[in-house]
């Protein structure tokens, strides 16, 4: 029997010909990830271990993302632990602020992380990278802490579903989020629970590389243990130049075994907003009624990159943003925010009436530059509503894509593109 591309990966990086689902494995890690809020305890239980060197200074990436710029005293010591184990370890990847980025937007366009590898990450995003073909897992900070030590990881493989989405009748303004919103509405949050989830068909193979890093970024949302994609001519066009480090493509044998297949197709897919406090709530923008809203963000590790940007700058562009929102944009990686600088987006979010963040991952959990009071209601492009995720419990929160942030934005109430176009 064949095996999936999650499979082949788990099997190579174990020293292995073949694994199978269910078997308990170590495996070489390629790149272990730590942020301000993760590293620190990873570090501490690094430390319990009492050996004096990382497996491999240069495969280890400590990016300052969530509290930064410093909000407090607290986060300020935090990134401090970080900053100084980086230092002493002579860490080759770690990023200050002012030459960082948001984590899961910064690492891809460093080339840090490849096709064909196996990441790990203290974030539970860190799935995102399965958009380049690799196995990329979240996993705890003492796990993180270990690999950091060892540079192996224990895992059960996962069995796989397949998500097939199928056609070329691309609805105006649907993006790589409204997919993942799509999907995760039809299977539920907990309906890929400790499997990889595999994404292909005619729609998947036409989203450029910043809608897969959406797709991928937003597995953990159903539950999974890793999201993928398999490499194909745009994965090669965009890691060619960038990689850091040989790497391997693989893909999915025909004869690979799925726990489950579904299928969509994409003529069926709207702009999609999942209502509180579910990414499974998600509906169709036209059929989300007059609801009010306080506050937009656009951004984050799920939609942070500069089609996104883009994307809400076509919609904002000669608007105005309503006398009752705020709206907040903050670019994925310095980078990023200089081609929005080059571009022009800068100047239409300002003039719309926006306020422009350097990067951070701050509102998405509800820390800074951006905090709900209660009762306030947000749209924005993060990757979750849960209930408090980004300030008050008895605030709202509802996931959208850019356009639909952006035109919302403008309408002080969920709306789509096409009602301010």
């Amino acid at each position: 029997m064949g095996m999936t591309i999650t499979e082949k990966i788990l099997a190579a990086h174990a020293g292995r010909d073949r694994v199978s689902p269910g078997e308990l494995i170590e495996a070489r890690v390629d790149l272990a990830l730590g942020n301000d809020i993760t590293a620190p305890i990873a570090i501490a239980e690094f430390e319990k271990i009492g050996v004096k060197e990382v497996f491999d200074r240069h495969r280890i990436a400590l990016v300052p993302d969530h509290f930064t710029p410093n909000k407090d005293i607290r986060s300020a010591e935090q990134v401090k632990t970080m900053r100084q184990f980086a230092q002493r370890h002579e860490i080759t990847h770690y990023f200050e602020v002012g030459r960082m980025g948001i984590e899961h937007c910064l690492l891809p366009q460093e080339g840090l992380v490849l096709p064909g590898e196996l990441i790990i990450g203290a974030d539970s995003h860190t799935c995102t990278y399965g958009a380049l073909g690799a196995f990329a897992t979240g996993v705890g900070s003492t796990d993180l802490g270990a690999a950091m030590a060892t540079g192996e990881i224990w895992l059960r493989v996962p069995e796989t579903i397949k998500i097939v989405i199928r056609g070329t009748g691309w609805k105006r303004w649907v993006s790589g989020k409204d997919l993942i919103l799509y999907v995760i509405g039809k299977i539920g949050v907990d309906g890929a629970l400790y499997r990889a989830l595999e994404f292909t068909g005619e729609a998947v193979e036409a989203l450029s590389m910043e809608g897969r890093l959406t797709m991928a970024n937003m597995a953990i949302e159903a539950g999974a243990k890793n999201g993928i994609f398999a490499p194909d001519d745009k994965t090669e066009a965009y890691v060619k130049e960038r990689a850091r480090r040989p790497y391997r493509l693989y893909c999915s044998d025909e004869g690979a075994r799925y726990s489950e297949v579904y299928e969509f197709d994409v003529g069926d897919i709207e702009p999609q907003v999942a209502f509180p406090h579910l990414p499974e709530n998600a509906r169709p923008v036209g059929e989300a009624g007059a609801v009010q809203i306080d506050q937009a963000v656009i951004g984050s590790c799920t939609n942070g990159r500069i089609e996104d940007l883009r994307a809400a700058a076509a919609v904002l562009k000669n608007k105005k943003v309503h006398p009752g929102v705020r709206l907040i944009v903050i670019p994925g990686t310095q980078e990023i925010y200089l081609q929005a600088l080059k571009e022009g987006l800068v100047e239409i979010f300002i003039e719309a009436g926006a306020a422009v963040s350097t990067p951070t991952c701050g509102p998405c959990l509800g820390g800074h530059m951006g905090v709900l009071a209660r009762g306030e209601r947000a749209v924005s492009t993060t990757n979750r509503n849960f209930a408090g995720r980004m300030g008050h419990p008895q605030s709202e929160i509802y996931l959208s894509g850019p356009a639909v942030a952006a035109a919302s934005a403008i309408s002080g109430r969920l709306a789509g593109p096409e009602e301010v176009l």
